[in-house]
């Protein structure tokens, strides 16, 4: 097996565990996974909103608020697919951008 191959399978397997970071904290109770806090429980644990990211909140937007498969309910295994989902698309977005940027540097590297 090559390592490209072996790489490839070690990314796969990571994003279907991805779940666990949600998964885990509703186990032991201790709420959303550790800094995934929306402005609203951030209040709740600092007393107040810090300004920079009261202003950042309204500008940034998920395009899957929650990690929320969008029709499905809230439930823990339509989450899960959301974070499974989520892990497979930024792996497929970031591999293709920098299969892109090889190809395009590695050409400009063969003219010279």
């Amino acid at each position: 097996m090559t390592t490209t191959k072996k790489l490839w399978i070690g990314i796969a397997v990571l994003a279907l565990l991805s779940p666990l970071g949600l998964i885990i904290p509703a186990l032991f109770g201790a709420g959303g996974a550790w800094g995934e806090w929306g402005l609203d429980e951030i209040k709740t644990m600092l007393g107040y909103i810090p300004r920079g990211m009261e202003k950042l909140g309204r500008i940034w937007n998920s395009p899957m608020k929650d990690y929320a498969v969008p029709g499905q309910s809230g439930e823990m295994t339509h989450r899960g697919l959301g974070y499974m989902a989520s892990a497979i698309i930024g792996v497929a977005i970031t591999a293709g951008l920098a299969y892109l940027l090889a190809r395009l540097l590695g050409n400009r590297n063969k003219r010279d």
